[in-house]
């Protein structure tokens, strides 16, 4: 599978490549996930609703673009607010997927009741919004603001050092799993109270599970196997 992402921010070339490369290291194999700068026209960051609202017209400019394209399987935003993605299944030749929307449903779907940790409160709002808008507000525990600056997404010591008391305050609301609020940052083993969970890493894996193969029959609920 050869999948298109894009980035919701416009990000000078060395971002791009560290990025890229944490896709490498976290696909399973059978996905390729190439990586795409969104452009100078959207916002260097995301620190306010206007920022968040301009990310997602030039997102979905980018996955319209992508979805025209047969080198794709599959499209999705590089930013765990799902920019442009549709909260229902939508048509097309190539399907645009959510890091969110997969890994919220995921922990959802296992009965879990989950958090989420974000930089700043636009973003935290924003994420809010997007679960509301899956109809996972009943599985969500909350969301939590590190009140952290840009600087620290490509900073895993200091994104990782700020995650304790906010995961203590959801796992209180009863959060067992904590959604890592961003795409983009590496995730450190740590004592915390709740376990914190990578949506990428989550999401990637997802995206590769083909649970019928190929030439096989789908099987009947409830049948014996012999």
């Amino acid at each position: 599978m050869r999948a298109f992402a894009v980035t919701p921010i416009h990000l000078p070339d060395e971002e791009i490549r560290r990025r890229q490369e944490r896709y490498d290291r976290l696909s399973p194999p059978g996905l390729q996930v190439v990586l795409r700068d969104v452009g100078a026209g959207a916002p260097p960051s995301l620190d306010t609703d206007a920022a968040v609202r301009r990310s997602e017209e030039a997102v979905a400019l980018a996955l319209r673009d992508a979805r025209a394209d047969s080198a794709w399987d599959a499209a999705f935003p590089d930013c765990v607010l799902d920019p442009a993605v549709p909260a229902a299944v939508g048509g097309g030749d190539v399907p645009v997927h959510g890091l969110l929307k997969l890994s919220a449903g995921h922990l959802a779907a296992r009965g879990e009741r989950f958090g989420a940790v974000v930089r700043n409160e636009a973003i935290g709002a924003e994420l809010t919004r997007r679960l509301a808008a899956y109809g996972l507000t009943a599985h969500s525990a909350g969301v939590e603001v590190l009140d952290l600056p840009f600087d620290a997404i490509a900073d895993t010591a200091t994104w990782n050092a700020a995650l304790g008391e906010a995961v203590a305050r959801l796992a209180e609301r009863g959060a067992t799993a904590v959604l890592n609020g961003c795409s983009a940052v590496d995730v450190e083993p740590a004592a915390l109270a709740a376990r914190i969970v990578d949506p990428t890493a989550v999401a990637l894996r997802l995206l590769t599970v083909d649970e019928t193969p190929a030439g096989a029959a789908e099987p009947v609920e409830g049948a014996v196997r012999a």
